[in-house]
């Protein structure tokens, strides 16, 4: 069967070169970059030129970069380190509409102690800038917003929220697990202090990420067990995630400017299914968010049924709503928003690549509209 991937905010597919890249580490390569023989001095030196190609893509110095096993692991230890190193304050400034690694670490610090203040978004899914400018108070430990939100693609004002903590004295991490290899990204010129990303998002391997830090900054490590990534997280490095995300970042740097053309084919999906399926809206702002990035609700559905019909046809995509504990709920971006739960129920997540093809826009259109209509036909009247 066909398959067409248009589930690329949950992972990407590795770019072929990435894997030829990676491979050697695996095979001939194996030493132990700790080792002052020549295996391991290789794998030494191959760590030092995949840090150079993530520096560059987001625009700053090797020194300032940690890897570290991915995007969940790099939030747990920016937050958690940030928070140890700014006591007594207790007070932690997140959003209502974050990923879970920093939702559920949020909760775990509040059952520790920590003061967690959740700044609302409207119904577009923007960010009440006043309410984060009142809570960050000399209370105030650190900040912690993402970029750009994994369901909806909506972009939030991280310079604007950098600004405001620099003028408090007040860190702030970003989580730019979404953002990073499809914005342009400048962490110096956004004044962000650190910032948590992850190299799957891009075409890289899963089970490895990295954290900026600005140069200044004294992080505490999470995982303790060996001086390697400069005392900042224990552990014998992952040689060949660590190349494969320098080649995934040297890439996505190189084809920044073919994000345009993503975009492009996102409004086309987009237009489709708004003119050709009845009751269906874009959950959203859709002047600042992703270009690759669509979530769509279609009226009176569950989206677990239309993703079950999409996947029999090779469409992969996911929802905005989660089934937890045999119940579904609406995710808790959507109802954050306060999008009619109608609408939140069926909600829709599409999200391209740079390896989408128009081809595969095509063959979602050929199988969707009759996917919706047949759900429709068998869903009791008036019912919700």
């Amino acid at each position: 069967m066909e398959l067409v991937y248009l589930d690329n905010n949950a992972t990407t597919k590795p770019d072929p070169l990435v894997v030829e890249a990676m491979l050697p580490y695996l095979t001939d390569w194996y030493g132990n970059p700790s080792s002052i023989h020549r295996l391991g001095q290789r794998s030494r030196q191959a760590i030092d030129e995949a840090r150079g190609h993530v520096a560059k893509l987001i625009h700053c110095g090797e020194s300032e970069l940690q890897f570290t096993g991915g995007g969940t692991e790099a939030i747990n230890t920016t937050i958690r380190s940030l928070l140890a190193s700014r006591t007594p304050r207790k007070r932690i400034v997140t959003s209502t509409v974050e990923h879970s690694a920093t939702r559920e670490l949020c909760a775990q610090l509040a059952r520790e102690g920590a003061e967690i203040v959740q700044i609302p978004v409207d119904s577009t899914g923007a960010l009440d800038m006043a309410a984060l400018d009142a809570a960050i108070n000399d209370e105030a430990a650190l900040v912690a917003i993402m970029w750009a939100n994994n369901e909806t693609g909506v972009l939030f004002p991280v310079d604007q929220i950098a600004a405001i903590c620099r003028e408090r004295n007040v860190p702030f991490h970003c989580d730019g697990t979404q953002a990073v290899g499809k914005l342009p990204t400048d962490v110096r010129a956004l004044g962000i202090d650190v910032m948590s990303f992850a190299a799957h998002k891009f075409h890289g391997p899963k089970g490895v990420g990295a954290i900026y830090w600005r140069r200044g900054m004294r992080p505490r490590p999470l995982i303790i067990g060996g001086p390697q990534e400069r005392g900042r997280r224990g552990g014998t490095e992952n040689v060949p995630g660590i190349v494969g995300m320098g080649k995934a970042a040297e890439l996505a740097l190189a084809a920044l400017p073919s994000m345009t053309k993503v975009a492009a084919l996102r409004d086309d999906l987009e237009s489709q299914i708004l003119s050709r399926i009845e009751s269906a809206q874009v959950n959203g702002r859709t002047d600042q968010r992703l270009p690759n990035t669509t979530n769509i609700g279609f009226s009176r559905l569950e989206a677990e049924a239309i993703l079950l019909l999409l996947s029999e046809q090779g469409v992969c995509a996911s929802a905005g709503a989660a089934c937890s504990s045999g119940s579904l709920e609406p995710s808790h971006v959507l109802r954050a928003m306060k999008i009619d739960e109608k609408i939140a129920h069926g909600a829709i997540r599409f999200s391209l690549s740079r390896m989408t093809t128009q081809h595969e826009i095509e063959r979602a259109m050929e199988v969707l509209p009759a996917i919706i209509n047949r759900l429709r036909a068998v869903l009791p009247v008036g019912s919700a």
